[in-house]
């Protein structure tokens, strides 16, 4: 789980870029200060190396005041295309008899070490653009609701976020997930 070195300056360069291009995100954080940090860390590389080829287009959007960590969220328009037409997890996954699709969102999560956005973290990102406009993507369920059978959605409809359900095991082609990693 580490970058060749090509891959390694590749993704750097596109990350520095798509920094430089959104400055609003991330007011007052030096793109040196984040290179810094992320060669220091190749396994976080690796991750963010596996939202860019979903295109999740991950960017930084803050840098937590306790622990220094730069927080990278998926920033692509709509919902990452390398992540669509998944369920809820491992568990809709199977409960499926027929059709299954290929992944779930919480079985990628757990494969590319990332975390899915919760509710909060999904609304947060929504007052930085208008993301899911035509989309949506699952957001960290509650355990109570996901007991019984169900998961949570988000999209940006009608000037404002709309948090939904369904049944996790359901999937659709405009449907995938937001990742966040914290360096």
């Amino acid at each position: 789980m580490k970058l060749t070195d090509e891959l390694t300056e590749t993704l750097l360069k596109t990350l520095k870029t798509r920094f430089q291009k959104n400055l609003n995100r991330h007011p007052g954080i030096e793109w040196d200060e984040v290179e810094s940090r992320l060669l220091s860390k190749p396994k976080k590389l690796w991750s963010l190396n596996e939202m860019e080829i979903t295109d999740g287009e991950p960017d930084v959007i803050g840098k937590d005041g306790k622990t220094g960590e730069f927080i990278f969220v998926d920033c692509s328009t709509e919902s990452p295309k390398g992540r669509r037409s998944i369920c809820y997890d491992h568990e809709a996954l199977e409960s499926r008899k027929e059709y299954k699709p290929k992944n779930s969102a919480m079985g990628m999560v757990e494969e590319m070490g990332i975390k899915i956005l919760n509710e909060e973290e999904y609304r947060d990102l929504q007052r930085l653009g208008k993301f899911d406009t035509k989309t949506s993507s699952w957001v960290e369920t509650p355990s109570e609701i996901r007991k019984l059978g169900g998961a949570i959605f988000g999209d940006w409809r009608f000037g404002r976020v709309f948090i939904y359900h369904n049944g996790a095991e359901s999937y659709y082609g405009a449907r995938g997930f937001r990742g966040m990693l914290r360096v």
